[in-house]
């Protein structure tokens, strides 16, 4: 108690003087008479006489600027709207403090008011005319800019076809000067300069290697280009990059070379062509995108987290595309129903760049759990035990695990009835005389499918399914061997196997494990060592793995939209009327069951000196009996209802008038596929960053995560654009990471739609 006393004794609080308003714990202010004194920690910073409106926004102004208060509190001292302190911003930005000046409302002067409406009104349109916004209007008129709406309606004013016109005097440059060739064709001022912007534009650039023009000056303000794309004249926003250091996850500049190597960008632009006049364009979709994923923005609602601005430095604009803009292009790229293609033709690339990887596909099926309330197909979901409304993608990956293509399954279909489909799209991949192993798990058994597919050029490598003779474990042979970098040592047995009645003729190799458990794998390739086909089939959790990865680091489980669209209404599917009756007649049995158990003990306990024979034991327990053949009766009735059912019903008489309806798969399939790219960058990453990190197999993927995502000084020069990453947690990784920017500076990138070669660096470490 003595020691608060001393310290209030010791520390007053200060009370206020008259006049005083705290803002916050920093800024108050204090008026007497007709003065007044702002200050900032007991420090004048503004003094000015009450009354003096440019005074009091430039002080209000430079408060929130140097950020001694926040907009709100600044509002609520001073009496003003947030919004007044806002506008006295941009003012201030776009005029200094001159504008800070300007005065309330139109100033009458000696004219009438009709005179005065009349000029307006002219102004309004000249400068509607030339391009101007609404909002630009207002704030050059004093007006607000719902005036400026309802008054160009009641002017009866229309946007012509010349609103689309930049005017020379704005570009001199960039304008070259049109002839006309036919005399008879006369060309207006108008449609000359619609003519130079388009072919400075869009004509100037007919091969991929020469890049668009931009006709701002400053990367972090285009204003020029905006008004192009808004015009009509420009499909994509040239990327201008200006200096900054530690920009936030710059170091995802890092996929650019692996970006621009797997042509996606070329083949977007074969595929889509356009997505119309933008200035996010399709290829500033596609790199965003991509480059989104590789620092873990994994969903477009995720960029509110995010400023705008850091993530337009990283792809050479002066503010990122936010949330609707991002999902409005994914609608609209939806909408051209192209993904399939978009996927098949990278994979047509990987194929020729990677073709020996693609000796062994492994193929599985991933389920995606749906938690909304719409009518969907069902899936069995192995995690579960259960079969829930979902949605499956099938993916087919190569030797090392990384993906080659996805597709869709058709109302969940099982993988016995989709590894045609999928291999039907393989063989179109792989040319028509090529032989490849297909990996699948037991989903996909059944030996009719097995010769089929044999016939068909593949060869199959899966576990065997069902009840199988199991082998004597002293025919168990140990075999060692160096597979993938690694050692591995198995117990395995190798015996040739008959199906289908001798027809189909297969290798079965089977492994014991250290408990006793016996796996049998079947194969069709007898020219490979057992080890080796051991090895292959349990390499398979190599796509497990996967599943989970992109799972955790890309949310691929997650919805994308929530848009249906109309299913197949003649597809079949299990009966629900006899699911139904299954429950039945399991309810029916069980009670047999119970009956038939209580005569049993009634038997057992039955006294032969009271009951010597069993035609004694009957009458005494008749009602029992009675109600075991009441109950077979149920039993039986049940089973020939449901005999007469069919297995299996249209869907739209399952669902009894129900809408036959699916989840939207073409936002979803494309936005798989470019995770997809950005899992497979991730993956040349870490192959040339192999030979410089010794964990690269433990820890690999996790430092190229953190180089991506680590924030990054850019340096634009006339040929070159450099990235100079900050260093990492420890030396030995840095010095890595400046390894893999060595191999990668040798590919000479351009960043896209640039002349820019990217010099990739690591500070203090240098090359």
């Amino acid at each position: 108690m003595e020691s608060n006393a001393i310290q209030r004794e010791l520390f007053p609080h200060a009370t206020p003087q008259a006049g005083t308003v705290i803002v916050n714990e920093r800024v108050r202010f204090r008026t007497a008479e007709d003065a007044r004194v702002v200050c900032v920690d007991g420090i004048i910073l503004h003094h000015y006489r009450v009354g003096d409106r440019m005074a009091e926004a430039y002080a209000m102004v430079m408060l929130v600027e140097q950020g001694y208060a926040d907009q709100n509190d600044i509002a609520r001292a001073f009496g003003y709207a947030t919004r007044t302190i806002r506008r006295y911003q941009e003012r201030f930005e776009e005029g200094g403090l001159q504008a800070l000046g300007k005065s309330q409302g139109r100033q009458l002067g000696s004219r009438s008011e009709g005179d005065v409406e009349h000029l307006r009104d002219r102004t309004i349109l000249r400068l509607k005319t030339e391009g101007s916004s609404n909002r630009v209007i207002g704030r050059k008129l004093a007006l607000h800019e719902k005036t400026i709406r309802r008054r160009l309606r009641r002017l009866g004013w229309k946007a012509p076809d010349t609103q689309r016109v930049l005017f020379p005097e704005h570009f001199p440059a960039a304008i070259p000067q049109r002839t006309n060739d036919s005399p008879g064709e006369a060309t207006t001022p108008i449609e000359e300069s619609q003519n130079a912007i388009g072919t400075e534009i869009h004509a100037a650039n007919p091969e991929e290697e020469q890049v668009p023009r931009s006709f701002d000056d400053d990367p972090l303000n285009r204003t020029i280009d905006r008004f192009l794309a808004m015009s009509g004249l420009l499909d994509d926003a040239p990327p201008l990059f200006a200096p900054a250091s530690s920009v936030p996850r710059a170091g995802v500049l890092l996929a650019i070379p692996a970006l621009v190597a797997s042509g996606l960008l070329s083949i977007a632009r074969e595929v889509y062509g356009s997505i119309g006049p933008a200035f996010y364009g399709l290829r500033t979709t596609m790199v965003a995108l991509v480059l989104l994923a590789l620092i873990r923005i994994k969903r477009p609602e995720a960029l509110k987290e995010y400023a705008p601005p850091d993530l337009g430095r990283i792809v050479g604009l002066d503010r990122a595309p936010e949330v609707k803009t991002l999902r409005r292009k994914l609608t609209r790229l939806a909408a051209m129903k192209r993904a399939e293609l978009l996927g098949r033709k990278p994979a047509q690339r990987r194929v020729r760049e990677h073709g020996r990887a693609l000796g062994f596909l492994y193929v599985d099926g991933h389920v995606r759990v749906y938690h909304g309330t719409r009518t969907i197909p069902k899936a069995h979901v192995a995690q579960l035990r259960l079969s829930v409304p979902a949605t499956t993608d099938y993916w087919v990956n190569d030797t090392r695990g990384d993906p080659l293509f996805v597709i869709t399954a058709e109302a969940n279909a099982a993988l016995t009835k989709m590894l045609p489909v999928i291999l039907k799209e393989v063989r179109t991949l792989l040319g028509p005389h090529r032989r490849v192993t297909i990996v699948f798990d037991r989903g996909g058994w059944s030996p009719k499918l097995f010769a089929k597919l044999i016939d068909d050029g593949f060869d199959i490598l899966t576990y065997r399914k069902g009840r199988f003779r199991h082998v004597s474990e002293k025919k168990f042979i140990v075999r060692k061997a160096t597979l993938g970098g690694r050692s591995v040592e198995y117990r395995l047995n190798d015996r040739p196997i008959l199906l289908l009645k001798g027809k189909l003729r297969l290798r079965q190799v089977t492994r014991l494990s250290d408990n006793g458990h016996q796996t049998p794998i079947l194969t069709s390739r007898w020219d490979l060592r057992d080890i080796v086909v051991a090895y292959r089939m349990f390499e398979r959790w190599r796509q497990e793995n996967f599943f989970k990865y992109l799972r955790e680091e890309y949310a691929i489980d997650a919805l994308v939209d929530y848009r249906v669209e109309p299913d197949e209404p003649s597809r079949s599917v299990p009966n629900p009327a006899r699911k139904e009756l299954d429950k039945e007649v399991k309810a029916a049995r069980l009670v047999l069951e119970k009956l038939e158990k209580e005569f049993g003990m009634a038997a057992i306990d039955n006294s032969e000196s009271k009951r010597k024979t069993m035609r004694g034991f009957k009458i005494a327990h008749g009602q029992l009996g009675k109600q075991i053949r009441a109950a077979r009766t149920r039993v039986a009735e049940l089973q020939a209802t449901r005999a007469a059912l069919q297995r299996r019903v249209p869907v739209a008489e399952a669902l009894k008038g129900q809408k036959v309806i699916k989840l939207s798969t073409e936002r979803k399939h494309l936005t798989n596929i470019l995770k997809m790219v950005a899992y497979q960058i991730e993956s040349d990453l870490l192959n040339q960053l192999r030979p410089h990190y010794a964990r690269v197999e433990d820890e690999g993927r996790t430092l190229i995560q953190t180089a991506l995502q680590s924030a990054a000084s850019i340096e634009p020069t006339v040929e070159e654009l450099h990235v100079t990453l900050s260093p990492l947690s420890s030396p030995h990784r840095s010095k890595a990471i400046a390894a893999l920017c060595d191999a990668l500076n040798k590919t000479q990138t351009c960043f896209p739609a640039t002349k820019l070669r990217i010099r990739y660096t690591v500070a203090g470490y240098p090359a």
